[in-house]
């Protein structure tokens, strides 16, 4: 999961050489911490956060855990 994350940022975001994806567990629920150029913070969350809400369900639709959190860090 934690590549098809990495794929979907570089696609979106203006400097894909920057993406970096943590992948850690966090209160029994696995943590995606997402870091990205300052630029591309707003790319990557989108207007009222739909970019990163779709994300989510994406990611949730392809694997058979749903109990994930995405956290987008400069």
């Amino acid at each position: 999961m934690k590549e098809l994350l990495e794929y979907i940022l570089k696609g979106i975001v203006k400097h894909p050489n920057e993406v970096v994806v943590m992948e850690f567990t966090e209160d029994g629920k696995k943590v995606f911490e997402i870091s990205v150029n300052s630029e591309d913070v707003g790319q990557v969350i989108g207007k009222d956060g739909r970019t990163i809400k779709s994300i989510k369900i994406l990611l949730s639709s392809v694997s058979d855990e749903s109990n994930f959190i995405l956290k987008v860090v400069r």
